[in-house]
């Protein structure tokens, strides 16, 4: 059993190690929370992104896909609240200058210690009103708590810094997370745009546009991957929260009167669990639901839950889920002055629909499949992904590389492989055949392919299982029905 404390530090060098994420600009001395894909960690990310738009868009008769600009209108999060609500309260280390994010600073502190102890320091110094202190100190979490709350739970218990170990903080004080952008050379208000905070927004100001486009009805969603940025302090445990992220989104609009939304955010919930353990192949003992405090949720969300997984620094967010009711489509309209209400064909009833949103950080849940899947003893480490997220699918070997006849053998198979197989197919001639193994152990292939002196006399390959390390002995013609039964393509 690895330390949970020690497991990222190992999953963190495996990445870079293997080609799944560099620090960003490393040749230059890097930027601060931004990371580079490589050449394994694309191919995981893409089969990620690949199978979330499969499950909920390709496999559903409810939902349509959009892909909205990066760049969009100032007003648009000036009428979503973004402009004045969207930002964190960050707080300064005077002694090393570390910025750091205030709720981050304090929900550490209350995880990494006893909770009667700290419960009788909040009795012992403050002699007013404790019951917000008490709920935060229990349940860990200091949202919706004011920044003038935030500095006198940091003075209480005499937090810190995580950095220097000094107490010598700044006043807390409100950063916005949104991206500013200059449009053109002309200088003024209206060569102002933002980079998306979110692709929540995209959706809600097109909601017209696909109504009416395309032949949807009510209940239906909208869905959209791809990019968004945040200007915020990030804690630093790899991709869990970065400048730049992807996200999954879908925007699922209904009729209150005619849809039950207790029901729709339960099936929302099902379908998020079974993409998480079925479709990822997810431990679901390393999943939890929790839902948001009065205090910690969005004052326009009647319920927001999150799917929470087990990171190495705890359980934290994955996946979101809030019922919105129909505040963004009403903000827009009153903003942009344009009628955003749909007509039932049925009752001809003009309707501004409710929402319920489900949103993923694309990032995170690469993240947690290298958790999940990584595992490591005396002999090996091993990325146990499931087959059809693999980086590699398949990885073809020489037993020698500096036998002509069984490169050229080798090289054959790769090819046709190549051909018929939908994901990437490694070729590899470096080093000894338990080298190499390893290496493809490292990136999570499901199968490796030996071809051997045997191979030119019967037409046989050895194929090595991942998880077991179990060899079999199989003709090159059944090559291709064996892999896509085992790899499921």
């Amino acid at each position: 059993m690895i330390a949970m404390d020690n497991l990222m530090d190992k999953i963190v060098a495996l990445a870079k190690r293997r080609g799944f994420m560099y620090p960003g600009s490393d040749l230059y001395g890097g930027v601060a929370n931004t990371y580079d894909y490589g050449p394994m960690g694309v191919e995981l990310l893409r089969n990620i992104k690949n199978l979330w738009w499969k499950y909920f868009v390709h496999q559903r008769a409810d939902v349509v896909g959009l892909d909205a600009s990066l760049i969009s209108h100032q007003k648009i999060w000036e009428a979503s609240g973004h402009t004045k609500g969207f930002a964190d309260a960050l707080i300064d280390c005077k002694n090393c200058k570390l910025r750091i994010r205030a709720d981050h600073l304090i929900e550490n502190y209350l995880e990494e210690h006893d909770t009667d102890d700290l419960l009788n320091l909040i009795e012992a110094f403050d002699k007013g009103q404790i019951e917000d202190l008490k709920k935060a100190v229990e349940t860990k979490k200091v949202e919706g708590l004011s920044s003038g709350r935030l500095d006198e739970i940091i003075g209480i218990f005499k937090i810190p810094c995580p950095n220097c170990k000094k107490h010598d903080f700044t006043k807390v004080r409100k950063f916005n997370l949104l991206f500013p952008v200059q449009l053109g050379i002309v200088e003024g208000d209206q060569s102002l745009a933002y980079l998306r905070g979110e692709t929540a927004q995209g959706m809600f100001v097109n909601f017209k546009n696909v109504v009416d486009s395309t032949r949807v009805r009510l209940p239906f969603g909208i869905a959209q991957l791809g990019k968004s940025f945040r200007n915020e302090i990030t804690p630093g445990n790899s991709v869990f929260r970065t400048l730049e992220f992807e996200q999954g989104e879908i925007e699922y609009f209904f009729d209150p009167d005619a849809t039950n939304w207790e029901t729709l955010f339960e099936d929302w919930k099902k379908d998020m669990w079974d993409f998480a353990t079925k479709g990822l192949g997810i431990k679901e003992e390393n999943l939890r639901w929790r839902e948001h405090s009065d205090e910690e949720r969005s004052f326009y969300s009647k319920r927001t839950e999150d799917l929470e997984y087990k990171f190495p620094f705890g359980f934290k967010e994955l996946w979101g889920l809030a019922y919105r009711t129909n505040y963004d489509l009403t903000q827009h309209q009153e903003a942009s002055k344009k009628d955003l209400t749909i007509v039932d064909p049925i009752t001809n009833k003009k309707i501004l629909p409710h929402v319920i949103e489900p949103a993923v950080g694309i990032n995170r849940l690469l993240l947690m499949v290298l958790v999940d899947s990584f595992k490591q003893d005396e002999k090996r480490t091993v990325l146990s992904i499931s087959p059809k997220l693999a980086p590699v699918k398949v990885a073809v070997f020489p037993l020698l590389a500096n036998k002509p006849d069984l490169v050229e053998k080798a090289k054959e198979i790769y090819l046709d492989l190549k051909s018929k197989i939908s994901g990437f197919v490694a070729l590899d001639a470096r080093g000894n055949i338990g080298k190499r193994y390893l290496a493809q152990d490292e990136v999570g292939t499901p199968f490796c392919i030996t071809v051997d002196f045997q191979t030119l006399e019967d037409q046989t390959v050895t194929i090595r299982d991942r998880d077991t390390t179990e060899q079999v002995r199989i003709k090159i013609e059944n090559l291709y029905s064996y892999l896509s039964d085992k790899l499921k393509i």
